[in-house]
């Protein structure tokens, strides 16, 4: 195995020096913790271990002791990690997993799911000696279900090593995955737990590849689809681990920093554990995944001695123009592959509701609408749990059955958010994005994220009928609106876009590598021209087409195509381009991403939020709610719920169909 650790032996070690010299760093009134951090984070773990040792024949007092009682705080929980062996510090990680009322399952999931069989025997022999107890015991005691039986066999240690793979094998463990999830009703969870937790690395990454092409999705998505709580949590960390250990740690160290307050044991357990394995590694996955350095991100996320500490294990600051390591650049090319297999089956939330009778509707809306004060719920009730074609029905009955306008009723009846989402509800949607189109550019300023995220994500059909409705709506067309909104090549791109004319249909595997070849060329253009080609390419090609130049751009020039358009293009040429290649990767993830955006921090941007929740619900919004938690840890539903209120709220939650 190569080691790609940021931590290694230090040349020309003196255990004894070293231990004098943090003997004396401790001694008198206050420590000098510089020194402590400085001399520790600059030994590999085999070192520390001798100084342990000599520390103890030169001063007759414990190291580890004396730290503990010198320093404070995360500090000292780092620095004295750092101390214990690798198998004594997850052993010592599980045991404060578990002990205690609740258990920590996020941290037995990243253990257990990320070591490989050395590892997991060390920490069991490790458990046993510093606790007295029997992990696996221990972990059956605190756990349940088929999430308690993986783990169980995670714990055994008994995955394939050899790297034989037996390409038979291959095929059925990919059949029996099928058969056992996406082709029965209910699931038969003792075949995935058998196969994903005993086949080797090198067999399993080929049964994935398999099965993707039987079921026309990836297992993570199955996983999701059919799994829940913790055990489709730790069945995705166990393929995510499979797949590519340092990314799925990026991932982990991400989600420890991002948002309001640090997830600092996760953060102090992955920078110890993988210092001397793969850091280096993780460090470039990072980079590709979130355009930001890991360095840059703990930087701006810890202070003092822990921050300092914390960068002298990362090693490095990874600038954003660098090339790939050999690592990064396959998993790169990997990512774009796999999201050009995938086939995502895209799920609403709102559907078409049973036994409908749309006069019986229309008179109840009347009803609620009638007199004295406003029935809230009685509509929200009807209008949330239809489907758009449904309400349409519903408009016109209201007309026909009481002669009055719909629309008109109940923007009268309602106010504020609830009215703007009601309403957006009834429109159709061509005159719901026509009408999303014309607010994000009245008034004195433009919201040119709105403009960007609707013509980048609707279809050549949604794009000529929401052309249509704002003719009919402004006498004015979209085309003229959006030239005298906006300038520049930020106007010719949407321009561009507002034509509806994306070719549609499969990659043409020739032309992709020649559209690469371009894209790759025009990086060393002047900005204009840069800018220019890469619209040519963007904007008109079909989006399974540049999913494969996407990936062939890696090949061709080594760098992730985001990393270049946030590093060279800036503003809201840069914003739309990334639009579209966040879209072609992962549609629902963009949009996942989206909401996070108009919810997080102070303030709401409702708009955004209903015009999100509203077009999305009858077409992927339950893909969109699957990203959410799994980028953010949060249901989307939970965010919804902490961040609206009263029957606005309630409405949101309708749409939404449910928590995750």
């Amino acid at each position: 195995m190569v080691f790609r650790g940021t931590i290694t032996d230090a040349p020309d070690f003196d255990p004894t020096a070293d231990a004098e010299a943090l003997y004396s760093a401790m001694k008198g009134i206050g420590s000098d913790k510089e020194a402590i951090l400085d001399l520790v984070t600059s030994r590999s773990n085999a070192q520390r271990q001798e100084i342990i040792a000599a520390y103890k024949s030169n001063f007759g007092q414990d190291l580890i002791d004396d730290l503990k009682y010198e320093l404070t705080g995360k500090f000292e929980r780092l620095i004295v990690s750092l101390m214990r062996t690798p198998a004594y510090h997850d052993a010592k990680e599980i045991h404060d997993a578990i002990k205690g009322a609740g258990t920590n399952e996020r941290c037995l999931i990243e253990v257990l799911a990320s070591r490989n069989n050395k590892q997991i025997h060390d920490m069991v022999a490790a458990y046993k000696d510093a606790y007295g107890r029997d992990l696996e015991e221990d972990v059956i005691a605190d756990t349940s279900g088929h999430f308690k039986k993986m783990l169980v066999v995670l714990l055994q240690g008994t995955r394939d090593e050899s790297g034989v793979v037996d390409a038979d094998l291959v095929q059925q463990d990919a059949q029996d995955l099928y058969a056992a999830g996406e082709e029965q009703w209910g699931t038969d969870e003792a075949k995935f737990i058998m196969i994903l937790g005993n086949r080797s690395v090198t067999h399993l990454r080929m049964v994935f590849d398999e099965y993707e092409k039987i079921a026309e999705m990836s297992i993570e998505d199955s996983i999701k689809n059919e799994l829940s709580g913790d055990f489709e949590r730790l069945m995705l960390a166990v393929v995510q681990c499979i797949r590519s250990v340092p990314m799925f740690f990026a991932k982990r160290l991400y989600k420890s920093m991002k948002g309001l307050g640090t997830a600092d044991n996760t953060l102090i357990r992955i920078m110890i554990s993988r210092s001397e394995i793969d850091m280096l590694d993780i460090r470039e996955c990072f980079r590709l995944r979130y355009e930001k350095s890991l360095y840059n991100m703990i930087k701006d996320d810890t202070s003092g001695d822990y921050k300092r500490t914390l960068l002298n294990l990362c090693g490095g600051d990874d600038d954003l123009a660098g090339e790939f390591f050999p690592e990064a650049a396959q998993i790169a090319y990997k990512m774009w592959e796999l999201s050009a297999m995938t086939r995502v089956q895209l799920r609403p939330t709102v559907r078409l509701a049973p036994n409908f009778d749309p006069a019986a509707d229309a008179q109840a809306l009347r009803k609620a609408m009638k007199g004295f004060g406003t029935d809230e719920d009685a509509i929200i009730d009807i209008v949330a749990w239809r489907s758009n074609a449904q309400r349409q029905e519903i408009r016109q009955a209201f007309k026909s059955l009481l002669g009055r306008d719909l629309m008109k009723d109940l923007k009268s009846e309602l106010s504020k958010n609830l009215e703007r989402l009601i309403i957006g509800l009834m429109l159709t949607p061509a005159e719901f994005d026509a009408k999303m189109m014309r607010k994000a550019m009245e008034g004195a300023g433009t919201d040119e994220h709105a403009l960007i995220e609707i013509l980048v994500t609707r279809s050549n059909q949604e794009i000529h009928a929401m052309n249509a409705a704002y003719q009919g709506a402004y006498k004015k067309s979209l085309e003229d609106a959006i030239q005298s909104d906006t300038s520049g090549h930020f106007c010719r791109i949407l321009v561009s876009l507002v034509q509806g004319a994306r070719e549609e249909g499969p990659a043409d595997v020739e032309r992709a590598n020649a559209d690469a070849q371009e894209l790759a060329d025009a990086c060393n253009a002047d900005s204009d021209d840069m800018v220019m080609k890469f619209m040519s390419i963007l904007c008109t090609r079909s989006f399974p087409h540049l999913r494969k130049v996407f990936q062939e751009f890696v090949k061709c020039s080594n760098k992730d195509i985001e990393q270049i358009i946030k590093k060279e293009m800036s503003g809201d040429v840069k914003n739309a381009f990334y639009a579209i290649v966040r879209s072609v990767k992962n549609q629902p993830s963009y949009f996942a991403d989206r909401l996070y955006k108009a919810m997080k921090g102070l303030g709401t941007d409702d708009r955004a939020l209903i015009r999100i929740m509203v077009s999305r619900s009858e077409i992927d919004l339950f893909n969109i709610r699957k990203e959410f938690k799994e980028t953010h840890d949060a249901s989307l539903h939970e965010f919804i719920q902490g961040d609206t209120s009263g029957d606005y709220r309630k409405t949101l939650l309708i749409l939404c169909g449910g928590e995750d």
